[in-house]
């Protein structure tokens, strides 16, 4: 009896990761319904059965990485035994993101308008509880500084790790994950 519910969750899996590559190719408006079934092996009707419509379909995929981005940097800093390693497995988590889902960053970037606004209210609650982790790690290693000046170092930190869908591709996985942790680090000695 579980296995329709495994499948229709696989199936809004795989939904949900065609149409971010699509909508980070194209746009959000540049793609249709029909598009998006094609993707996906069934017709532009048939995803009114996992999603109530593109914006739908939008909104869930920036919530799901909001929330994942979230969650897993809170489980992140809560497991470190102490602020270094948070900061640590802070970064591995971004950079393993950033270069497995350079489709999500392009999406954020560029469709989160197109996300209806009660949902767009909460992706933007959940990216502030995201940024908070680190400021609250950052602040445990840089204690003279104040919030708001690291609230910026996070965000521009993000800036430099998220520039993965420009740069992802020319170097191999491991290369490019060891270049912007070090690129990080070195962006981070500075902030005080």
């Amino acid at each position: 009896m579980s296995t329709p519910t495994r499948n229709r969750g696989a199936r809004r899996t795989e939904i949900l990761a065609a149409a971010a590559r699509l909508f980070a190719e194209r746009g959000f408006h540049g793609v249709s319904i029909e598009e998006l079934g094609g993707a996906v092996g069934i017709s532009g009707p048939a995803l009114y059965r996992h999603f109530s419509g593109k914006d739908a379909l939008l909104a869930e995929m920036l919530l799901d990485i909001s929330s994942r981005l979230h969650s897993g940097a809170a489980e992140l800093v809560t497991a470190a035994s102490g602020p270094q390693e948070a900061l640590e497995a802070l970064l591995g988590g971004h950079i393993d993101f950033a270069l497995r889902e350079p489709y999500l960053i392009t999406v954020h970037d560029r469709e989160l308008g197109n996300v209806p606004e009660p949902q767009r209210r909460q992706i933007r609650r959940l990216q502030r509880l995201y940024v908070e982790e680190w400021v609250t790690v950052l602040s445990e290693l840089r204690p003279g500084c104040a919030p708001p000046r690291l609230r910026a170092a996070t965000h521009a930190l993000f800036g430099l790790l998220n520039s993965t869908p420009h740069s992802a591709g020319e170097l191999p996985p491991e290369a490019a994950a060891e270049l912007l942790h070090a690129m990080a680090l070195s962006a981070l000695v500075n902030v005080h």
